[in-house]
């Protein structure tokens, strides 16, 4: 039952990774310690693995339609491998319960940031300018911030990568969502060196079987989301990351909180 329900979580994952960007391992880590039973510490590590992975099955697909901005996504993800290093070592500082805390408004953020980018004029226009000259220091700044989070909370970053590279670095919306997905891969590669160098062990059979599920998604997503109105997609994630939120702030201070280890 373990494994089937990785499966097809794994594709949900995927899926979301895929359409919007990111976001995959704000659901990968609740479904790691709530659905599959694993400990808070060694599930922040497996869903690093998890949404890299299908993030890099996401990136290859949009870099063969010509929307991936590759020397965009370098430029960010350079200071993001320093962040996510800090982040790592502040991470094995803190406890499953604190961790859990700090995670829940980050997810808020995440879901208001999504939704209203729905919002945003020419969102879903079709409109593409191309691949604009990388700006080094919001290029810095905003790659730092991300590293920070992916190595803290053994998220992804997808969330905050894209209101990013639409709002301070004037990508449009569909390039957006396939630079994400490079940076993702990039950064969450360093993050999970940098944990499993700091001793993590992630329940590894689990955890391949959820990766495998994941990259599927991640291509099916792929191609969906070139389909679907980006509004649709930013709403209806929005407020899937908003009730996952409010699920985990009534479990960790009403119910005892997940399991730590």
């Amino acid at each position: 039952m373990e494994t089937i329900l990785a499966l097809l979580f794994g594709l949900a994952i995927g899926l979301v990774v895929g359409t919007v960007g990111g976001g995959g391992a704000i659901l990968a880590l609740p479904i790691l310690v709530y659905v599959l039973d694993q400990g808070v510490s060694s599930a922040s590590t497996a869903s690093l693995i998890v949404v890299a992975l299908g993030a890099s099955f996401g990136a290859g697909s949009q870099a063969r339609d010509g929307q991936l901005c590759l020397r965009l996504a370098l430029t960010f993800s350079a200071p993001a491998v320093v962040g996510a290093y800090v982040g790592t070592l502040a991470n094995g500082e803190v406890s499953g319960r604190t961790l859990i805390l700090a995670f829940v408004p980050v997810m808020l953020a995440a879901a208001l940031l999504t939704y209203r980018r729905a919002d945003d004029p020419g969102v879903d226009d079709g409109s593409d300018d191309g691949c604009p000259r990388p700006h080094v220091l919001r290029s810095t700044g905003a790659g730092l911030v991300v590293g920070l989070m992916t190595g803290f909370f053994g998220v992804g970053g997808g969330f905050l990568i894209v209101p990013a590279l639409t709002v301070l670095l004037g990508l449009g919306m569909r390039r957006a969502i396939a630079t994400s997905l490079a940076i993702i891969t990039l950064t969450g590669m360093a993050a999970l060196v940098s944990h499993l160098a700091e001793g993590a062990q992630p329940d590894w059979p689990l955890t391949l079987v959820l990766s495998g599920s994941a990259a599927a998604g991640a291509l099916a997503g792929s191609a969906l989301g070139r389909r679907l109105p980006v509004t649709t997609l930013a709403r209806g994630f929005g407020v899937v990351v908003a009730l996952v939120a409010i699920f985990l702030l009534v479990d960790v201070l009403a119910l005892g909180g997940p399991t730590v280890g």
